[in-house]
């Protein structure tokens, strides 16, 4: 919920203000909305008060157990609701699909035909992605996203897959942007595309090894 549109950096500090004021239904309901906004943005305020009261009222003060549930909850999306069903229920109910994950699929050409929003390249990817990697393919995807394959002047020239991919070089600098460019940050070395994960163009044909997700 407070992801949305927002860096992940400027999140986690949102998020540890959070937990240290005390990150629970009864007390988000019980601080007034100038101070709560003032830990996160006041936008996303009504957000909290409102899920809040539902998780109290509906859930006895947890957060619902089901991809029905979740997305019943203010400003809480497909994509959410399956990330949140693999990492606070262990259940692999879907794939996490956010714009990383919907740009670099259309790139790759993985999906029947090009998608044009990210629940329909979640049904082409689960169509034929193996079930076992679903709870993986978001992790593998948005840091490479973020650091290679970005939306505007992606890093071809450092992405192991730039020989293969379809999309490659077609909207991206012929070189990479010089350490005194503005353009240079992030700045990425091809082992680190390697460790993003990203081996093929087409499906992966064997299981990936991940870092640890605590």
């Amino acid at each position: 919920m407070l992801s949305s549109q927002t860096k992940d950096q400027v999140t986690g500090a949102a998020m540890m203000r959070l937990r240290a004021h005390g990150c629970t239904p009864e007390n988000l309901l019980a601080t007034d909305d100038q101070t709560l906004g003032k830990l996160i943005y006041p936008t996303k305020v009504k957000y909290l008060k409102r899920t809040s009261a539902m998780l109290q009222e509906e859930f006895g003060g947890d957060i619902p157990d089901s991809v029905g549930g979740l997305v019943r909850l203010p400003g809480v999306g497909p994509k959410m609701a399956h990330l949140a069903m693999d990492i606070a229920w262990d259940q692999v109910s879907g794939i996490g699909v956010d714009t990383h994950v919907h740009r670099i699929s259309n790139r790759l050409g993985w999906l029947r035909k090009p998608s044009k929003n990210p629940e329909e390249t979640r049904k082409g990817l689960e169509e034929w992605l193996p079930r076992d990697l679903w709870s993986e393919i978001n992790w593998l995807l948005v840091g490479f996203g973020q650091q290679v394959c970005l939306p505007v002047g992606p890093l071809c020239s450092v992405c192991l897959n730039q020989f293969s991919c379809p999309a490659a070089h077609r909207c991206s600098p012929a070189k990479r942007p010089k350490a005194s460019s503005p353009e240079s940050t992030p700045r990425v070395k091809p082992e680190a595309a390697a460790k993003g994960g990203m081996v093929s163009p087409t499906r992966p044909k064997r299981r990936i090894k991940t870092e640890d997700k605590g």
